[in-house]
């Protein structure tokens, strides 16, 4: 199994969003064999979607050259995702926003499906849950379930890293018997029903999206 570690605190091993997030890491890993990748954004080059297209109409064409599709290429060879992030104005850090935003054809492809997404937040202020429901959110829109999150204020405390821990043991429970989750599901397939009558349309212009649907058996 291999889980993908994206953290998006601009102070990476000595954040606490990280600490809280290793802990996750090895509750999955004291309980099934798994190869652990930690990624901190902020030591890569992330450029803001120009919102040309490309991608839609050639798969990872994007003609921006940094390290984003080199993050999205590990995200689908990973089985679980985890996200990390401090609370910025009750929204995920920019740099890992900008991924989200240039994993479009994620979403319009429904390319995580059959992963699981894990959130990781903290807050000064202690209100994570609108950070963790966005990236509830994001995990349905490109077809992942998600298997669950946390929060916690600085400074951390031993109960919140037990928690942690423990989180990641349940995200090994989850994978072990390929878990799923009904009505996340139903959100999942109330999406793909609408994006199958947007490749429909848009047939001639996302060529290589609408290409990748009838592949999958999807029109």
């Amino acid at each position: 199994m291999k889980i993908l570690l994206l953290s998006s605190s601009p102070r990476k091993e000595k954040s606490q969003t990280f600490l809280l997030a290793k802990e996750v890491l090895r509750g999955v890993a004291s309980d099934v064999a798994a190869e652990s990748e930690v990624i901190h954004l902020c030591n890569l080059k992330i450029e803001f979607c120009r919102a040309c297209e490309a991608c839609h109409k050639k798969i990872f064409s994007c003609p921006i050259k940094d390290d984003v599709n080199m993050v999205m290429k590990k995200m689908l060879e990973a089985d679980v995702l985890v996200f990390a992030s401090p609370n910025y104005i009750n929204q995920v850090a920019a740099s890992l926003k900008a991924i989200f935003d240039r994993a479009s054809h994620f979403i319009h492809c429904k390319r995580l499906l059959g992963k699981y997404i894990f959130g990781v937040v903290t807050s000064g202020s202690g209100q994570g849950k609108a950070v963790l429901d966005y990236i509830s959110y994001y995990a349905h829109t490109c077809g992942a379930q998600y298997a669950g999150g946390i929060s916690s204020q600085p400074q951390l405390t031993k109960e919140k890293l037990e928690e942690a821990f423990k989180s990641g043991s349940k995200i090994a429970l989850d994978i072990r018997e390929k878990k799923v989750y009904p009505e996340q599901i139903e959100i999942i397939e109330k999406g793909k029903q609408y994006f199958k009558e947007i490749m429909k349309a848009r047939k001639n212009e996302w060529k290589e999206e609408y290409l990748y649907w009838l592949d999958k058996g999807w029109l």
